[in-house]
């Protein structure tokens, strides 16, 4: 999270008069809170953001120079690179011209609030193929309109309110059928936040937001195919997807004689790619993943080419790609295999015999978090890097995937980018190189990458270590952990940054300060990851002990006799969670947002990592339940309209506490949403660390 310190540094040196016992604090707090300002472009072009002109083998990006920002063309086929003219900048800069593909995931547009649920009712009029017709829900039944003469008739009646079609029809190729979801809707459940302090009235205001937890009932679909000639229409078993989390990705194959459909299991231990038979409405599975933990359906891939379909899966424990037997249902080919993990797939070309993807780990000397990309045949044969150098790589690929675009950095290591040739990986020509001069010489230092092992004593668990600027090995420090940790991905920065705000700000106070990717975390492969399956408050923690524990024995100014750890979020809950089950050595815990109790948070987290149905397992992870074991300094912070985690689920912590007798401190922030704090937050987090594992008075803010 990044914020700005405007009020803190107005603050900070409005302060004339400190007590005693904080002397030897202001100017650490004064050094701190200028380290964005001091190294704000210290490293020019380090984030030059390419784009591709449309289809073209053209891109343009800024350019950072002691000039100033200069607009640069590159042509990749002539290997040019040019200061744009005036009038290009001016047409380029004022409308969309990006093209390409990019390496990393992103998104567009304002989506609605990712709690609201899409009930389908409403939809646009669809025409047929052919143009014969168009089709549209009315009254929760599908009609269609003959476009020649304007005529109208119902396809179904048998829908109502409480079972409906979806009105995101999709028509056979063969214009003679259509494809809907007969739906039976669930109640909504909601959540409230009250708005205290509105800028435009002095009355508080309620809000409202849709919001599933572990438990909800609901949707229940059933694809249907009707025939637009007959009347006829098919509905089909539900054998198959009786037990519903999902149903989606519905798609006509070329020949308008199966629907398929994807079906994810509740408790995620199941999914399926099935198919409906346009003709005797069977229904049978073409794909089917099964685990006694829960399938990671997030990380999901499929493409359909002829009889065949490349597909995403866990199951020899690493993220793979298989080509499948669409008509048997078996694997032809698993056509990327290794202890290494598929990360994106970014273009399968059947006629090239080509896939583009990202990966990690296939390098065994390095890193095993950092990303490259490949290209690989459909058979498995003929894998190449196309970015061989040690960093972690962010691609852009151009529209027709003849060229991409690389950038590649370390957290030591300042970024390059290039322009490669996407066949063979050459390099056409060099865009940008960074150095870290400027940098080092206001007395910057990298974080260092440390690997140590972890609960079982084999496997490798990788981190980072920041100090102060002003590090004297002669001294004691005492150790902060900063965490966020669980399957939904791995959080221990790999790229450059001039300065890492949860990390490298509050190591001016006086801290080391320390992040890894313990077990429960994703890339590692599915046992690594799923150690947390129904034990979130697992979260890494007995690989996390053993790797501050081996930094400390290499590096004796570590002081794990006084340990801290913080987070946001699921780190909100992590954090509390350590000094709960492990208070021998985590001494005091900074907790924001929490998710404190897995059944208030969003349902699509927790059923997958927690499982379904709900269960004692939920009591056992959870803070609240747990509150009474509380034995450390603990600070919660909350957002009053937290729209992310329910802010409730901080209250009820709270309300757990109050009931076990226990000391503690909150900070509700009004008006905030999901967040660290703000700055106020985070100097509360300054000062509570600063009393608690330095043993020392914070400055006087109240102070005139």
């Amino acid at each position: 999270m990044y914020f700005t310190m405007k009020h803190l540094t107005v603050c900070l040196f409005a302060v004339i008069s400190l007590t005693v016992s904080a002397q030897g604090t202001r100017a650490d707090y004064d050094r701190a809170m200028a380290l964005p300002e001091k190294y704000r472009n210290a490293v020019p072009n380090a984030n030059i953001a390419p784009r591709w002109i449309g289809d073209s083998h053209r891109l343009w990006y800024i350019r950072d120079t002691p000039e100033g920002q200069q607009y640069m063309l590159v042509d990749a086929d002539s290997k040019s690179i040019t200061q744009m003219p005036d009038t290009m900048k001016q047409r380029i800069t004022s409308r969309p011209t990006f093209g390409g593909r990019r390496g990393n995931r992103g998104g567009g547009g304002e989506p609605r609030y990712w709690g609201e649920r899409d009930e389908q009712r409403r939809g646009d009029s669809i025409p047929s193929p052919d143009g014969k017709y168009t089709a549209f829900v009315r009254n929760s039944n599908v009609w269609v309109r003959n476009r020649a003469t304007g005529s109208e008739r119902a396809l179904s009646l048998d829908g109502s309110a409480g079972e409906y079609y979806s009105a995101y029809i999709q028509w056979a190729p063969d214009s003679r059928k259509l494809a809907t979801m007969k739906i039976r809707p669930a109640e909504k459940q909601y959540f409230y936040m009250i708005e205290s302090s509105p800028n435009d009235q002095l009355q508080p205001k309620l809000h409202k937001r849709e919001y599933a937890k572990p438990g909800d009932a609901l949707p229940f679909y059933v694809p249907h195919i009707l025939d637009v000639e007959t009347g006829a229409i098919i509905s089909p078993s539900t054998d198959l997807f009786a037990s519903q989390y999902e149903l989606n990705r519905m798609a006509w194959d070329n020949v308008s004689q199966h629907l398929l459909f994807d079906y994810n299991q509740r408790g995620h231990q199941v999914y399926r790619v099935l198919e409906l038979s346009a003709k005797t409405g069977i229904v049978r599975t073409m794909i089917e993943e099964t685990s006694d933990t829960y399938i990671n359906y997030n990380r999901y891939y499929k493409k359909h080419i002829g009889n065949e379909i490349v597909w995403m899966s866990e199951r020899d424990n690493w993220n793979h790609l298989y080509l499948i037997d669409s008509k048997t249902a078996k694997v032809k080919t698993q056509i990327t295999k290794g202890k290494w993990c598929v990360r994106e797939v970014i273009n399968v070309d059947e006629h090239a015999d080509k896939i583009l993807f990202s990966a990690s780990g296939v390098n065994p000397k390095e890193d095993p978090y950092l990303i490259h990309y490949y290209s690989i045949k459909m058979d498995g044969t003929g894998m190449k890097c196309l970015t061989p150098e040690e960093g972690n790589h962010t691609a852009i690929f151009s529209k027709d995937f003849h060229y991409l675009v690389d950038t590649y950095s370390k957290t030591d290591m300042a970024p390059k980018t290039l322009v490669r040739n996407a066949t063979d990986g050459s390099i056409v020509l060099t865009l940008e190189e960074c150095t870290l001069d400027k940098l080092l010489s206001l007395g910057w230092t990298a974080p260092e990458t440390f690997v140590a092992k972890g609960r079982d004593g084999k496997t490798d668990i990788w981190g980072l270590i920041f100090r102060p600027t002003n590090f004297d090995p002669s001294k004691k420090y005492p150790v902060l952990e900063y965490i966020y940790s669980g399957p939904g991905g791995a959080y221990t920065p790999k790229s450059f940054h001039a300065l890492h705000w949860n990390h490298q700000v509050i190591a001016e106070l006086g801290f080391i300060v320390v992040q890894c990717d313990g077990m429960t975390t994703s890339f590692r492969g599915k046992a690594f990851e799923s150690v947390c399956y129904k034990n979130l408050k697992d979260g890494g923690f007995p690989d996390r002990i053993p790797w501050i524990k081996a930094a400390a024995q290499k590096y004796p100014y570590m002081d794990i006799e006084r340990v801290g750890i913080f987070g946001a979020s699921a780190g909100g809950q992590e954090a509390m969670a350590a000094v709960l089950w492990h208070p021998e050595f985590y001494k005091a815990a900074y907790a924001a947002c929490g998710s404190h109790d897995n059944r208030m948070d969003k349902i699509w987290w927790n059923e997958q990592w927690m499982g379904y149905p709900v269960d004692s397992s939920y009591i056992a992870s959870s803070n609240v339940e747990n509150a009474h074991l509380l034995t450390r300094p603990l600070m919660l912070m909350v957002g009053e309209l937290d729209d992310n985690v329910d802010p409730a689920s901080t209250m009820q912590v709270v309300n757990a506490l109050i009931k076990a007798k226990k000391e503690f401190e909150l900070v509700v922030v009004p008006g905030s949403n999901h967040t660290m704090g703000g700055e106020y937050g985070d100097r509360k987090r300054f000062d509570f660390f600063v009393r608690h594992l330095l043993g020392v008075q914070p400055p006087n803010w109240n102070a005139p």
